[in-house]
């Protein structure tokens, strides 16, 4: 009887088959357990923003009713939205460019948030540099003498009065941020208003109006003290420091005692 011999070395035929499959299997096994790549991480979304339904529809904030703002009938262009940065400045700065009733809040990565205002005579009047040196939640509105003098009806809402209540209706709205340059009080603010139909457009009186609901959001974004630039416009160089204009029409008393001072 003859016996077959097997070598070192030497693959049968069997062993061949056999290992052949035990690798198939290891490959297969590899498949089954291999990772796949991660996706790709999308950027958190800005907080604050969703539909215009969401973000203009009605608020209850420190205990005061703030109602929708129809954002239908507002032109597109002024409702807060992200844009591309058109001022070149720094993250965390605002601009306001007197020229089309905007204002931008620079943000990372060569975007701004975009907010539309209305300007007063005091907007038209005071152009230049300061910073956002105290801000307030739901101000009470004082008018100053001057405007007392001009018209004698708001005296009931002089100093002594105590001033005008905040809520949905006060002319400050629901935010006020405090302009200074230097420790000096320029007389201009940045405010919310209940007229929501004079966003975009020229208004009698006041210094930089936003919807309320905008303002609330600019509100919680600026969190120091904040650069601020009004410039007549975007497309027109910007104000020497020698050349400033700063003779803002005081539409209020002062900042409130209460206002929180910002470093």
């Amino acid at each position: 009887m003859s016996a077959k011999l097997s070598l070192p070395g030497v693959l049968t035929r069997r062993a061949f088959l056999g290992a052949g499959a035990a690798g198939a299997a290891s490959m297969a096994l590899s498949a089954c357990t291999m990772v796949p790549d991660a996706p790709p991480v999308a950027p958190a979304p800005e907080p604050g923003f969703g539909d215009f339904a969401t973000m203009y529809g009605p608020k209850v904030d420190e205990g005061y009713q703030l109602p929708a703002i129809p954002y239908e009938k507002i032109d597109p262009q002024y409702l807060r939205q992200i844009v591309p940065d058109p001022t070149g400045e720094k993250p965390g700065t605002i601009v306001v460019d007197a020229s089309r009733n905007f204002l931008y809040l620079v943000r990372d990565g060569g975007r701004a948030i975009r907010y539309g205002v209305s300007l007063g005579r005091a907007g038209f009047e005071w152009t230049g540099s300061a910073v956002v040196q105290w801000k307030k939640k739901w101000p009470v509105w004082v008018p100053p003498p001057e405007m007392i003098e001009r018209d004698p009806s708001l005296g009931k809402y002089s100093a002594e009065n105590g001033g005008m209540p905040p809520g949905p209706n006060n002319p400050l709205g629901a935010r006020a941020h405090y302009l200074f340059n230097n420790g000096v009080d320029t007389m201009y603010r940045l405010h919310g208003t209940p007229a929501w139909d004079s966003i975009g457009k020229a208004a009698s009186s006041g210094c930089v109006r936003l919807l309320n609901q905008d303002v609330m959001d600019l509100y919680e974004r600026v969190q120091g003290q904040v650069p601020v630039h009004v410039r007549p416009g975007l497309d027109r160089p910007k104000v020497a420091r020698s050349s400033q204009k700063q003779r803002g029409t005081a539409i209020d008393a002062g900042v409130p005692k209460d206002a929180v001072l910002l470093k």
